[in-house]
């Protein structure tokens, strides 16, 4: 990606230089179906005589026009920018080009819906991508105000930041679209979405009295899946969550969420006009995990409203602030003020576990991280950006208490709407609100690495009173800081009836090596003690042997879903650490993951037991536990209450590791109808499951696929193709996947799908021999194709699971001959890596029967 980076020093120099005031962006959409024409109008001031460059990733630079004078496009422009010489106290730019339409979910992307045929477009500009669509000043500090003018066909509908206008006739079917002037904002957040886009609208009152116009959209063939109503309800939520609050009002005119096609992320946070991927348009019966997914996401991006939008990062080292904010902030909406009351839950065994597997990786860094460039800001789009970052927020918030942290936002935004800001300035206030001095809190918390481990040391007398109490806590040795905690000790007991209760909560600061809790001292010592109850710290937990034994007996008989999911972690954590085998885990799953109740639970405890059987049974053994995980799996689902969504998951799970002729024939039969489950709905979603289940396993060639693809000829029905062709165990159809995604003949999320199906294998060695051809290719990869391309080809195609020696040293040599060349890809590949060593090890721990 040459030429394409943009450094924290070049937007310094830039930001001093010149202050912008206005965009008028003109785009026509009706001609070429892979370019369109962008034309700029910008105004700002700048220093006299200063030379300065703006943002412009074009396919041909038609004219620049600055302050009057034409210049020679040639001279000026190299594609990705323009030069700007001897520069006037106020300038007037125009820029005359034509953009390229995207087929990466990157700058304005282009998608042809198999089912009408109908276009639809839209825009994604986070990190550095509104410069694919209009000539810019590609920084979040150099805020603006934007008016788009878009030429489309007459049929379509148009969105952005401002309410949409009425059209006027332009050429002979079309029609133009000129925008009001948003707010000052960055670019980032600006927006386009364009096509004959569906809606269904609605309004409510904010809490100045205005009213704020409501549309949700997607394309005509998913309208009627789509359930407004809870959309709508979850934003009223939201917008009285967050009014209260922050003590602002919404910041903007309307509010509109848009499900667009082939989307790369979760949801993008433009102001007032949010996208979203359209997954979340539920075509088949979704997980009760799915949409409390949704729920969250629909209130972290309109969080963002105020902490982003209104008030906006500097630079990109406060992106993980921008991040983690909206999504504790969230969480804590759902919590409050949603029927998700057990949001922090799914906060634990979701966010958590990604914060934690992040922070042990030998490329994880502070939270607050040295962003240098534009490349630096993309690759930490990771778990520390958004998952540790929240959690650690949590801690705060437990640090200073809620009520004072509240205080300190709300004058936050009331000091700063409409600027840039960065994290000293929100700290300021949050001090003077909570009279703490967080100087400390704050250098051990963001400016370090790492994740602590806690574990209570417990000495009773012969009648079981606790004579001594003390929570000791560790460090690795790469990272070895000893941090500050806010925590709760629970103590847990069986009642009559055999559930295991909480008797008693202390809470207490933890600090040092160890801690005594002289509290406890004296009291009876409980069935279990679980450190980190109500998991308010940011720590990894180990449960003393007496109450590793309770939990390992008894963890399905918690009446909470927190402390028993908080012990699921634990558990996790142990195995990934190499500190019990993944064989004792598997055991523990299966044996009680069909008393959870909770969808995000099931969900994740589901993939980590595909984890630890992928990659961290011992070999000799993986046969047997992979033999006997679908066989528990498909009596689980068989046994499980008719329609409910453990049956649902249980049913996918077992389709995933099926694999034996008799497990094959189970999966046939439910795609065909032989053979049913009482209220399992075998909806579209779940065939293309059982279809690639089929594939993978040999038993679904390409004309049966093929099949399945016309009885479901949407774009979902395409990218699920895509994985089943890719899911044959054939060398044949092994290589058609790996040259399509290679040559760079798919779309983001095809090639995505093509990825999935390629690593869909039963036997991994029938794709080992492509170890040398990732290492051949993954340099020109990264440096030919879009980062959002050449990140998924550079983890997707890694060969983890080729574990052995032999990958890591192959790795080594690559990352050797890479040097210093690229530090982004080099993050990547060492990330890559680590799993590989972390299996081995793990493995290890399960051959000599670690923990059993």
């Amino acid at each position: 990606m040459p030429g394409m980076n943009l450094t924290r020093e070049e937007a310094r120099i830039r930001a001093e230089l010149i202050h912008v005031h206005s965009y008028d962006v003109e785009l026509d959409l009706t001609g070429s179906d892979t370019v369109f024409s962008s034309r700029t109008t910008v105004r700002f001031s700048a220093s006299a005589g200063s030379a300065t460059f703006i943002d412009a990733v074009t396919s041909a630079v038609r004219s620049v026009n600055l302050n009057g004078t034409e210049l020679d496009p040639a001279a000026v422009s190299d594609g990705v920018r323009i030069a700007l010489e001897d520069l006037a106290e106020e300038n007037t730019l125009v820029i005359d080009a034509e953009a390229l339409y995207m087929n990466t979910g990157e700058g304005l992307h282009r998608f042809v819906d198999p089912v009408d045929d109908e276009v639809y477009l839209y825009s994604q500009f986070e990190v550095p991508d509104s410069r694919r669509m209009f000539a810019v000043f590609e920084q979040p500090d150099l805020k603006a105000t934007f008016a788009f003018t878009i030429t489309a066909p007459e049929h379509w509908d148009v969105i952005s930041n401002a309410p949409t206008p009425e059209p006027v006739p332009a050429h002979q079917g079309a029609k133009r679209w000129a925008f009001a002037p948003t707010a000052r904002i960055s670019s980032y957040i600006t927006a386009l979405v364009a096509g004959p886009y569906k809606s269904v609208r609605s309004e409510l009152t904010s809490s100045d009295g205005r009213t704020i116009p409501l549309g949700v959209f997607a394309r005509a063939s998913l309208m009627e899946h789509l359930d407004a109503e809870n959309i709508f309800t979850l934003t009223r939520q939201g917008f009285e969550f967050f009014e209260e609050q922050f003590g602002t009002p919404y910041p903007f005119e309307k509010y509109d969420q848009l499900f667009v096609p082939e989307f790369n992320a979760g949801a993008m946070e433009n102001a007032g006009a949010v996208t979203f991927l359209e997954s979340y348009v539920f075509r088949s019966r979704p997980t009760d995990a799915m949409v409390e997914r949704r729920a969250i996401t629909i209130l972290h991006e309109l969080a963002h409203m105020w902490f982003g939008d209104l008030v906006t990062m500097r630079w990109w080292n406060d992106l993980w602030l921008n991040e983690s904010f909206a999504e504790f902030m969230s969480t804590l909406a759902a919590a409050q003020n949603t029927e998700f009351t057990s949001s922090w839950t799914t906060f634990n065994i979701l966010e958590k576990n990604w914060a934690y597997r992040q922070d042990q990786l030998p490329s994880t860094h502070p939270i607050v991280a040295e962003i240098n460039d534009l490349e630096d800001v993309l690759v930490n789009f990771d778990g520390i950006t958004y998952a540790k970052g929240a959690s650690v927020l949590r801690q705060l918030v437990a640090w200073v208490g809620q009520e004072q942290f509240m205080a300190g936002v709300r004058e936050y935004f009331a000091k700063h709407a409409w600027k840039n800001t960065e994290l000293p300035d929100l700290m300021r206030e949050l001090e003077a609100a909570s009279g703490r001095d967080l100087g400390q809190w704050s250098r051990l918390w963001l400016e370090t690495a790492g994740v602590n481990t806690l574990r209570a040391h417990i000495d009773t007398d012969g009648a079981g009173t606790i004579t001594a109490f003390d929570i000791a806590q560790t460090a690795v040795a790469e990272h070895p800081v000893i941090r500050p905690h806010r925590l709760a000790v629970g103590f847990y007991d069986l009642d009559e009836s055999g559930a295991l209760v909480r008797v008693h909560r202390e809470e207490l600061d933890v600090a040092g090596p160890s801690t005594p809790v002289p509290a406890l001292v004296g009291r009876k010592r409980p069935a279990l003690v679980l450190v980190n109850d109500d998991d308010l710290a940011y720590t990894k937990i180990r449960l003393d042997p007496a109450s590793l034994a309770t939990a390992t007996e008894h963890l399905k008989d918690f009446t909470d879903s927190l402390p028993r999911t908080l012990v699921w972690s634990a558990a996790w954590d142990a195995v990934r650490d190499a500190e019990t085998g993944a064989r004792s885990y598997i055991e523990l799953v299966l044996k009680n993951i069909g008393h959870e109740s909770d969808s995000t639970v099931i969900m994740v405890l589901l993939r980590q037991l595909n984890t630890a059987l992928d990659f961290y049974v011992a070999r000799e053994h993986a046969p047997a536990a992979r033999l006997a995980a679908a066989e528990k799996l498909w009596e689980l689902a068989r046994e499980a209450d008719a329609g409910s969504d453990a049956q649902l998951q249980f049913t996918g799970a077992f389709a995933n590791l099926a694999h034996t002729e008799s497990q094959l024939d189970a999966v046939a039969d439910l795609l065909e109808g032989r053979g049913t489950l009482e209220g399992l709905a075998v909806d579209a979603d779940l065939r293309w499951d059982l279809v690639v289940s089929l594939a993978a396993g040999g038993r679904a060639d390409v004309p049966a696929i093929e099949a399945e693809l016309a009885r479901d000829a949407t774009s979902t029905g395409q990218l699920a193709a895509h994985t089943a062709r890719a899911a044959i165990p054939t060398p044949g159809a092994k290589r058609a996947a790996w040259d399509a995604v290679i040559a760079g003949k798919l779309s983001n999320l095809e090639q995505r799908a093509a990825i999935a199906g390629f690593n869909r294998v039963h036997d991994a060695s029938l794709i080992s021999p492509y170890t040398g051809e990732y290492f051949d290719a993954a340099r020109v990869v990264w440096e030919s194709k879009s980062y959002e391309i050449a990140q998924q080809i550079v983890t997707g195609f890694y060969p983890a699971a080729q574990t052995s020696q032999a990958t890591l040293a192959s790795t080594d040599a690559f990352l050797a001959e890479l040097g210093g060349d690229s530090p982004a890809l080099h993050r990547l590949v060492i990330e890559s890596r680590e799993s590989v060593v972390r299996a081995l090890a793990a493995q290890s721990a399960d051959a000599h029967g670690a923990g059993a």
